[in-house]
């Protein structure tokens, strides 16, 4: 059974409708001491870094998700929800993650952007993919559908599974261990993200 976490900031009823499509039953679990008896977790996430933060620290879960983190078991964070797992962010003010994989989140540098570009990052957009189980099935740079304004950076390299230019190259999905985020929303890219969500299940 895959939980899906309810902090009030995410995008719930799209996830579980994506996975619904999929034939797969997900429950939306806002009760912390429930997520370890969940075989998968997604951490979905809609709003900024801080708020978020805040509103799983005001619900009790951010030990509960390190301690699912840490059972292995396989866990998936989605665009904010993948930016939390990481150490800090900048948005709003400096603000402590879960410290679950190596980075931190940045602004776009929009010096480095053409006058063509703006953000957010909003729109389809080419992924370029890693041999990666999440990515079974999928064309080396498919697209997937993308909504954001801070990125990763900083992540080791050995982490990084996807990365997709806007401007410049950054990271956009990472595989620690058992751990996932990817930055672009699954729910919202058709065919491919549905594929990955298949491959999530599986795993």
């Amino acid at each position: 059974m895959i939980g899906i976490v309810d902090y009030k900031m995410g995008n719930l009823a799209s996830v579980q409708n994506a996975f619904s499509k999929l034939g797969h039953e997900t429950v939306v679990e806002s009760n912390s001491d429930k997520f370890k008896e969940y075989d998968k977790l997604i951490l979905p996430g809609v709003g900024a870094f801080g708020d978020a933060m805040d509103h799983l620290r005001e619900r009790n879960m951010i030990d509960a998700i390190k301690e699912f983190a840490e059972s292995k078991k396989p866990m998936l964070g989605i665009c904010l929800g993948m930016q939390l797992l990481f150490d800090s962010s900048e948005e709003f003010g400096e603000h402590e993650g879960l410290g679950l994989i190596k980075g931190d989140i940045k602004a776009f540098d929009t010096s480095k952007f053409s006058e063509s570009l703006k953000v957010p990052h909003m729109g389809w957009n080419r992924m370029f993919t890693t041999n990666h189980p999440l990515f079974d099935g999928l064309d080396e740079n498919h697209y997937l559908y993308f909504v954001h304004t801070f990125h990763i950076v900083g992540a080791d390299k050995n982490d990084i599974i996807g990365e997709t230019e806007y401007g410049y190259k950054f990271t956009s999905a990472v595989a620690h261990d058992n751990i996932m985020g990817i930055q672009p929303h699954p729910e919202k890219s058709h065919e491919n993200g549905l594929k990955i969500l298949e491959n999530f299940i599986k795993l």
